[in-house]
């Protein structure tokens, strides 16, 4: 098992890396105030198991496999860029602004959970931080590597429940403030896809770099 100078320090890298705006705290942003508390919560749910996938895969050393093979990881990034600035268009162009949620927010909520798995998975930041940091961090000296793992991945699930469900929730209030501002609420989606749709650009910017 890991020592705990080690967690520790596993920690501080982690939180530095989540609390960095991104495009999954976008996507958690773009989801509180469209569709509210309900929808903020599942989009951190999703994107949490996503990094569960991530995690099951730095252990396999798949993210080496990307390393090895260039045009793999730039078609994922390329992937994952182009379906957050479709996510961020979309705001861009609605007419219908934020608005609390009403009948069928559970299904929209499951729908929100399986976007923001997606948005994890095509996520580019994610393999980069598989790839560069992850294996640092296990050491065959310090016992089985799943073990290892396992901690390392309960340290991203809490830190990514932490600052993620904190952006819901203080979306949320937003979101509450602004049914009752129609304008508001209009100008706050769409800027919110402006920044999906920034996101994703800069993302692909700094990938191809």
């Amino acid at each position: 098992m890991a020592d705990f100078a080690n967690l520790g320090l596993f920690f501080l890298v982690v939180f530095g890396v989540i609390a960095l705006p991104g495009l999954d705290m976008a996507f958690v942003m773009a989801s509180s105030l469209r569709g509210g508390n309900g929808a903020g919560l599942a989009a951190v749910s999703g994107i949490m198991l996503g990094g569960v996938f991530h995690t099951v895969m730095g252990v396999l050393g798949v993210a080496a496999i990307l390393a090895v093979w260039p045009p793999l990881f730039n078609a994922l990034l390329l992937a994952g860029a182009v379906y957050i600035a479709w996510i961020g268009w979309n705001l861009l162009c609605t007419r219908e602004g934020v608005s609390l949620p009403a009948a069928g927010a559970a299904r929209r909520g499951r729908s929100v959970f399986l976007q923001g798995m997606l948005t994890c998975l095509l996520n580019p930041k994610a393999y980069v931080f598989m790839l560069a940091i992850f294996p640092q961090f296990l050491r065959p000296e310090r016992g089985g590597l799943w073990a290892q793992a396992a901690a390392l991945g309960l340290i991203i699930a809490f830190t990514q429940a932490a600052v993620y469900g904190a952006v819901a929730l203080g979306a949320l209030g937003a979101q509450r403030w602004m049914t009752g501002n129609p304008q508001a609420g209009l100008a706050a989606a769409r800027a919110v896809g402006a920044l999906l749709v920034g996101a994703a650009l800069l993302t692909v910017l700094q990938g191809w770099a």
